[in-house]
């Protein structure tokens, strides 16, 4: 138990920083620049847990109950002993997934919206081979305590791979979704007493005049981030492939105000 819960750990940990490095990477910034803590990526990987992962583990967790499920249910014996036998046909398979997942590691540059299918087959080919249902009835076969460590060893390595593919992939969806909606996000209003030089196209500027304090005001903003009085801000209509991410630091010229995003008109 100690080192399931040490591996889940370092895989959430893993996942978390993979996620993370994906979606601020979108928008051109550095995770250990930005300065999040451990917890804060363990935090964030648990955005991998969507509702069809937990309804795939909580499947899993349920196979090696079904008979008895099954039972209770008053299901027919002869439907109960089909279901076994699949179980057993598939497991007996394993190596079945094995290569099914190398094959596709070869068709690598072909399948890229689905390329974490490859290494979680060959995790579920090994980890199957390590059932006792997968030894055939006839001639059972103990494994060595070296093949099973390696088994598990291999499974393991995979499925880290298959948590950074996904985590990844889950990183650059969520932080194009919200490129694409930013004026749902805070609105940020910045006011200045000097005139602050940021790159084009820039946000919208205004003069108040040498009287007011806080002489400059920059609008169309809005809040990526806020870490140690560091603002991340994006101008509305932020284009990845030419527009900067503007950071702000705030001290005494400079004011922050934060505001409500506007919704589209249709969610009003």
């Amino acid at each position: 138990m100690a080192g399931l819960a040490s591996f889940a750990g370092a895989l959430m940990l893993y996942a978390g920083y993979i996620y993370t490095n994906a979606y601020f990477g979108y928008f051109r910034l550095n995770p250990f620049a930005v300065g999040f803590s451990t917890f804060e990526l363990v935090m964030r990987s648990l955005r991998l847990a969507t509702l069809p992962v937990l309804e795939l583990m909580a499947l899993l967790l349920l196979i090696p109950a079904l008979p008895r499920l099954l039972t209770v249910l008053h299901i027919p014996e002869h439907h109960v002993r089909r279901i076994r036998d699949f179980g057993r046909a598939v497991a007996r398979s394993y190596l079945a997934f094995v290569v099914v997942g190398v094959t596709l590691m070869v068709l690598w540059r072909w399948i890229q919206p689905v390329r974490w299918l490859a290494p979680l087959l060959v995790a579920g080919g090994l980890l199957l081979g390590l059932t006792l249902v997968a030894q055939p009835a006839e001639r059972p076969r103990t494994r060595a305590p070296w093949e099973r460590a390696g088994s598990l060893l291999v499974a393991g390595l995979f499925l880290i791979w298959v948590a950074a593919l996904v985590a990844g992939q889950l990183g650059r969806q969520d932080a194009q979704r919200d490129a694409s909606q930013l004026v749902r996000r805070v609105a940020v209003v910045i006011m200045s007493t000097e005139r602050l030089d940021f790159a084009p196209p820039g946000p919208h500027y205004e003069d108040l005049g040498k009287g007011v304090h806080y002489r400059y005001r920059y609008t169309n903003l809005r809040l990526l981030l806020e870490r140690d009085h560091r603002y991340y801000l994006l101008r509305l209509g932020w284009d990845h492939a030419t527009d900067p991410t503007y950071v702000i630091e705030d001290d005494d010229t400079v004011r922050i105000e934060l505001r409500p995003g506007v919704l589209p008109r249709t969610d009003r």
